[in-house]
């Protein structure tokens, strides 16, 4: 799981500091950041598994076989990134308005 680090931004200036908010004119917001390793590694590990499907075609007969392959990738790589969701499925059909 990538760490979070919470800190402070200021609204106004971009100011970000880890220890309390400043007491000055700036308008703090509580903000979250990550390590920017651990996001590259993240994009990565995605983008490996897009890159499989984007240049993936499958043999005749062999779709079903295939995609369930390419989900096993998928759920694994979320996995990986610590994401919740992984074995949630496929998201409900969207309904006509």
């Amino acid at each position: 799981m990538i760490e979070r680090i919470t800190a402070w931004e200021c609204i106004g200036c971009g100011r970000v500091e880890n220890a309390k908010p400043c007491v000055g004119i700036c308008a703090d917001r509580r903000t979250e950041f990550v390590y920017a390793a651990d996001h590259d590694a993240a994009i990565a590990r995605l983008a490996e598994v897009v890159r499989q499907i984007a240049n993936t075609t499958p043999r005749r007969g062999e779709c079903e076989r295939t995609w369930k392959a390419l989900q096993a990738r998928a759920r694994s790589a979320l996995r990986t990134l610590g994401e919740g969701t992984a074995e949630r499925g496929p998201p409900a059909p969207a309904q006509p308005s």
